[in-house]
């Protein structure tokens, strides 16, 4: 059955065999933002973060609390919460260590995030360790976050090419994931860092994890948009399952440690995907590319999300010729 488009909607057209809801890991406010050179005022960031939650995203990764002198964009995430009091959503923020642990504690966090590579070469460039290290700082963060009943993610960046070491062995991604799972985490999310992916890289991938003994349920996708791939590769994922896709509000993002990584996949794009296949995200799209296309007027430039763009050009009034 299929339903008829009306403007600003895709035609619905349901495919079997996929997932009929999709939870959407909006990162637009942490991993969007933090690579901006201009620092966003925290009111903005707080705003922005209402808006996504107005817009029906429950899951909206809000900060991080790495050092400030690593990330000076989000230095202000003390200022910033108490401003998101009232958000109708799941807030998790980004922990790097025991003390970014401790700082999210004080804000009554309820949900973190830790980060490891799967390369080395990444592993030394974002955090001066070797994998196994990162890892091995990573294990009493978990642990104390499980303690205090604390949901805990772990991204894996790095988990289809790097820009280094070329594309990475899939047997070195399953033993990170496998390593995250057994110290205590939740979910994982497995990074296209620089956009490399291809369907078949991202089926392999995850066959092979499922293999031993990660289960689908257990994973989310992240992935980039450097080469055009991120939305064939996001719904291969669906196919083999996933029901976790983490995308940023208006494709906005990048990753300071990797110069060839370039924005996440754009939040409109993948709701205005998974509307035309009838799976069930909760979002309403006209509200969110609104958000989008202010936050982007708050940047001062257009909106990345293809989406965002069409859409705006589908509404501007018809000019006199």
């Amino acid at each position: 059955m299929t339903t008829s488009a009306r403007p600003g909607l895709p035609m619905v057209v349901p495919t079997q065999d996929l997932p009929p809801r999709v939870r959407i890991y909006e990162v637009g406010a942490r991993d969007g933002l933090q690579n901006e050179k201009t620092v966003v005022p925290t009111e903005i960031k707080a705003e922005f973060i209402h808006r996504l939650a107005d817009a029906g995203l429950t899951t909206i990764e809000a900060t991080s609390f790495v050092h400030p002198k690593w990330v000076p964009q989000l230095a202000d995430a003390e200022q910033l919460f108490p401003l998101l009091e009232g958000v109708d959503a799941k807030l998790p923020v980004l922990v790097p260590n025991g003390r970014g642990l401790d700082r999210a504690l004080a804000l009554g966090v309820r949900s973190v995030a830790v980060f490891v590579s799967a390369t080395e070469s990444f592993a030394h460039a974002n955090l001066n360790r070797t994998v196994d290290e990162a890892l091995a700082m990573s294990e009493p963060v978990v642990a104390r976050a499980r303690e205090q009943k604390v949901r805990v993610r772990g991204y894996v960046s790095m988990c289809f090419g790097d820009p280094w070491e070329g594309p990475v062995p899939i047997a070195q991604v399953v033993r990170v994931c496998r390593a995250l799972l057994d110290m205590g985490c939740e979910e994982l999310s497995l990074g296209d860092t620089i956009g490399v992916a291809t369907p078949g890289h991202v089926l392999a991938l995850l066959a092979e994890l499922n293999e031993e003994g990660v289960p689908t349920d257990r994973i989310g996708v992240h992935f980039h948009d450097t080469y055009g791939q991120a939305l064939s590769n996001t719904l291969a994922a669906l196919q083999h399952g996933v029901r976790t896709v983490d995308a940023s509000a208006g494709g906005l993002g990048g990753c300071p440690y990797a110069q060839s990584a370039t924005g996440n996949l754009a939040t409109e794009d993948l709701v205005w995907m998974l509307d035309g296949l009838g799976i069930e995200t909760g979002v309403d799209l006209g509200r969110l590319t609104a958000t989008s296309a202010w936050m982007a007027g708050q940047l001062g430039r257009p909106s990345p999300s293809r989406t965002v763009r069409a859409l705006a050009k589908a509404t501007e009034p018809d000019q006199e010729q």
